[in-house]
């Protein structure tokens, strides 16, 4: 796909679909990459926007590429996703980026040249990676792109980015007004970096601000892990002791600004505090059904982006129409418990 198109909730979106025609050429190259052709193809209708892939094909090999090895979410991830794949007869290819966009580039420039038929990848930096997912397409081969959107991709995964941050921040908000009398401090640990993190931090801030008007914002902090949410929060604790509320554009984030207000000496069951976060990482959902003050969390069920990692590129390689997605994101919060259960059990 060369344009961009506009995604609900989010001005982010990119990659639509990919067709491409012979039944021959579809069984020796796809075969060799690993996917193989339907028992009898006919030359199939290159759909609108499309790029060189072949629809109605098997895949039987998808790469995922999710660099932050770091986060919680990404040891879950793969196990499931590994899963869902086996369900299918494919296998599932993992790159190690260790958090390194010089390193992402390389192995999926690795990857392309060795002509992995599926790639799902979670760009670092999305700008970069555009010539590469363009060069997959360009080999014929599937580029779904995680987190966010890119002008050249077949499909995309998505999270309901704002939705999840203007939840959060509602909900912070009214326990702002239910337990501080609408006043107090706020600081923001937020991302710049990506459109998955500048979206949620824009929802989270947007909706708290707006509903919390005499609330003072104290920080603004990038910080997506826990040691940086940890020493960021220390540094804002030692100007603002006082600090009521901490939300996090990630759990993982959110959960390092909750250690450091538990080491400044604030007691778990503090009624005048407040620490939300995004993701559903399992300290947090541990730390919410505990009854601490860490109080909220738009979680993403890790079973439906797994799901998501495997289905996407098979729909694209069928030929299905509107192949990308939108995973759900739900609050959770005291009171939750069988929905936590779940998600942690999903976290396994």
């Amino acid at each position: 796909m060369t344009t961009r198109r506009s995604v609900p909730v989010s001005s982010a979106s990119r990659r639509q679909f990919l067709a491409y025609s012979g039944a021959a050429v579809a069984a020796t190259a796809f075969t060799a990459a690993g996917c193989s052709a339907p028992p009898s193809t006919s030359a199939s209708a290159k759909s609108p926007g499309s790029a060189s892939a072949s629809a109605g094909t098997r895949l039987t090999k998808i790469g995922l590429d999710y660099p932050f090895t770091q986060l919680p979410l990404y040891t879950t991830l793969v196990k499931l996703s590994t899963a869902a794949a086996k369900q299918h007869g494919i296998s599932l290819l993992t790159t190690s980026d260790a958090a390194g966009a010089d390193t992402q580039a390389t192995n999926l420039n690795t990857w392309v040249a060795r002509k992995v038929p599926a790639i799902v990848s979670f760009p670092m930096v999305f700008e970069a990676t555009e010539a590469i997912a363009k060069s997959a397409l360009d080999a014929g081969l599937i580029w779904v792109t995680y987190g966010g959107s890119l002008e050249h991709q077949s499909a995309d995964i998505q999270f309901s980015f704002r939705k999840g941050g203007t939840r959060l921040g509602e909900a912070a908000a009214k326990w702002a007004e239910d337990a501080l009398g609408g006043k107090g401090k706020i600081a923001f640990l937020t991302d710049s970096t990506i459109e998955l993190g500048r979206e949620r931090t824009k929802g989270m801030i947007d909706a708290f601000t707006k509903a919390a008007p005499g609330v003072d914002v104290v920080a603004q902090e990038q910080a997506i892990d826990p040691d940086t949410g940890l020493a960021k929060a220390h540094a804002i604790l030692a100007k603002h002791p006082d600090l009521n509320i901490i939300l996090g554009v990630t759990d993982a984030a959110a959960y390092g600004g909750f250690k450091a207000l538990q080491q400044a000496g604030r007691k778990n069951d503090d009624a005048r505090t407040f620490v939300g976060g995004q993701d559903g990482a399992v300290p947090s959902l541990l730390a919410i059904k505990q009854g601490t003050f860490y109080r909220a969390s738009a979680a993403l069920a890790p079973n439906d982006i797994a799901n998501a990692v495997v289905d996407v590129p098979r729909a694209v390689a069928a030929g299905k129409a509107n192949p990308s997605v939108q995973v759900p994101i739900s609050l959770v919060g005291h009171g939750d418990t069988a929905t936590i259960d779940d998600l942690l059990a999903q976290n396994g």
